[in-house]
């Protein structure tokens, strides 16, 4: 590893980190070069003097903290945004970009967190769109999407419509769509946030076949161990600059993690059992139908959590969870099925009641239902909490008091901002999570719905969140899990559920099962440490329920 201190930045303007690669480095062997990117918002400056070099037909990893400027870098590359100072060079040519249509001129593709794609289009209309010819998609237009799906090894399907496609063919579709457009260099941002693990297997053999081809991926991510396997180099930035290079072989995990953090991390701890007797949150027969149908959405849902536990649920995004989440928080009301809170009924509560009686709710999707994006931190804190301390006083809201909350907030998490009154539009996606998981901790909740509560954070802010909800765990919260990551569900949770096609599937023993394991029951295949639950003979209601299927992935991680 080369970094701060005793690993010292490797030469700038140098395409190949070990010195002894064949042949030696020149400009040509140089995909793209960043060489003293500089870009400043009002108040904040996102990037300073940043070099960044990929070389030609390799995975160059971009790992850093949240607000480290990982996406504005990339925005600039991509021609979204200007830089203040600095040169941008592909092919060893200088080059200006405009908009995203120069980049893409000169072979710089970006798939991003939130997929971009038209459900009601069909996966050769989307991938065409914007270059289609003027009188329709001719059959070169479906002759070349199906050489560069099969030279690539994508396997997509052209006349497949989107909406029917799950997480990781879209994710596909949208790589084949920035190849059609002749790009050379890919940019992934987060692209296994939402996978389980044999589908990250299979984007890794898309991306090694991709680089066999001579073709370059910029891959930013926080999943540090799927870094060093798939990386041939990798760039770590700190609070906007570059603080040093790493050599994957060379690498551990936690010496990458503590280069992003800027010092030692903590060593854990085992957690000992919190798990009570006394439920808080018992849900029984729970089910909830399509709005425009009998298709069963949640189909006889039961589980009992007590005080003290963590009840994990695995499952591909799609299979019931949102559905699940909208019953419980009061969004959506259950055709039948019962939920209790500390032994009283609450299936007919509205949601703020529920909020104020003591449900804590972190998103799984903070730009829908976590922030107000254009409003001050302060207001933001407010939400889901207006009839509460600090933030009210007898009927009237408290400014002043969210306001003094808001900055303890800010102190005690971390959140990286330069003061209370920007806009929560304004941070980076880890930093808008981090000031949700503190406005949520600070009612004290006695059971908490947590939904993806470290998605776009990095390796800091993770065990910190985590730490959080150890804490609130050993004092009696009962805590529902839904999370994409594999290691959290495990490390985290008391207890495992499986969710697939809208019923629970599967137990499994967070203390014995591998994430291989989780993600096979996942997508509904046998596993030897989870116990399966057997399902009807006729469940063709909740096989239905495999069509919704979302595209949900996190937000931009940096700006």
């Amino acid at each position: 590893m080369r970094g701060a201190g005793p690993f010292p930045l490797s030469p700038r303007g140098e395409c190949a980190i070990d010195a002894s690669t064949t042949p030696p480095p020149t400009a040509t062997t140089c995909a793209v070069e960043l060489a003293g990117i500089t870009k400043r918002f009002p108040g904040v400056v996102a990037n300073h003097d940043i070099h960044l070099s990929v070389r030609k037909g390799t995975v160059h990893a971009l790992v850093g903290e949240n607000g480290a400027g990982k996406s504005t870098l990339m925005k600039i590359l991509y021609g979204m945004q200007k830089p203040d100072e600095g040169t941008i060079a592909v092919d060893g040519e200088q080059v200006a970009f405009g908009s995203p249509a120069d980049a893409i001129a000169r072979g710089i593709g970006m798939v991003h967190q939130h997929f971009m794609l038209a459900d009601q289009l069909t996966v050769l209309e989307n991938i065409v769109l914007g270059s289609e010819k003027l009188y329709g998609i001719g059959a070169g237009a479906r002759r070349k999407v199906l050489e560069i799906s099969e030279r690539y090894g994508l396997g997509v399907r052209p006349d497949a419509h989107v909406e029917d496609l799950g997480v990781a063919d879209r994710q596909r579709v949208e790589i084949l769509k920035v190849l059609y457009r002749g790009a050379t260099t890919l940019i992934l941002d987060e692209p296994t946030a939402v996978l389980v693990p044999q589908e990250v297997d299979a984007l890794f053999d898309n991306l090694r076949e991709l680089k066999s081809e001579g073709l370059s991926v910029i891959f930013i991510s926080h999943k540090l161990g799927e870094v060093l396997s798939v990386a041939d180099d990798i760039t770590v930035i700190r609070r906007g600059t570059t603080v040093g290079t790493a050599i994957p072989s060379e690498t551990t995990p936690r010496q990458l993690a503590e280069l992003m953090v800027g010092s030692e991390l903590p060593t854990p701890e085992t957690a000992e059992s919190t798990v009570t007797d006394r439920p808080m949150l018992e849900v029984d027969g729970l089910k909830l139908l399509a709005e425009d149908s009998d298709r069963a959405l949640l189909d006889d849902i039961s589980f009992t959590i007590h005080e003290g536990e963590v009840l994990g649920i695995a499952g591909v995004e799609g299979n019931g969870q949102t559905e699940l989440i909208d019953a419980l928080i009061g969004l959506k009301h259950a055709d039948s099925g019962t939920v209790r809170l500390a032994g009283e009924d609450i299936t007919a509560w509205a949601t703020r009641k529920r909020r104020e009686e003591g449900v804590g709710y972190i998103p799984e999707d903070r730009h829908r239902h976590g922030l107000l994006l254009e409003s001050p931190l302060w207001e933001n804190r407010i939400l889901g909490h207006v009839t509460e301390k600090p933030n009210a006083r007898g009927f009237w809201l408290d400014p002043k008091g969210a306001q003094a909350d808001t900055r303890r907030i800010v102190e005690e998490y971390d959140v990286r901002t330069p003061g209370i009154d920007v806009t929560a539009a304004s941070l980076s996606g880890g930093n808008q999570q981090k000031l949700i998981v503190g406005r949520e901790m600070s009612h004290k909740p006695r059971f908490l719905i947590a939904a993806h509560p470290t998605r776009g954070v990095d390796v800091g802010a993770q065990a910190q969140i985590w730490d959080q909800i150890r804490e609130a765990r050993r004092e009696g919260l009962a805590v529902l899990l839904i999370s994409a990551d594999l290691d959290e569900l495990i490390g985290l949770s008391d207890t495992l559920r499986v969710i697939y096609r809208g019923r629970l599937v599967a137990d499994a023993d967070p203390a014995s099962v591998t994430p291989e394991e989780l993600g096979s029951a996942m997508t509904g295949a046998a596993s030897g440490h989870l116990e399966h639950v057997e399902e009807p003979e006729n469940d063709a209601t909740a096989a239905a329920a495999a069509d919704v299927t979302e595209d949900a992935g996190p937000e931009d991680e940096a700006r």
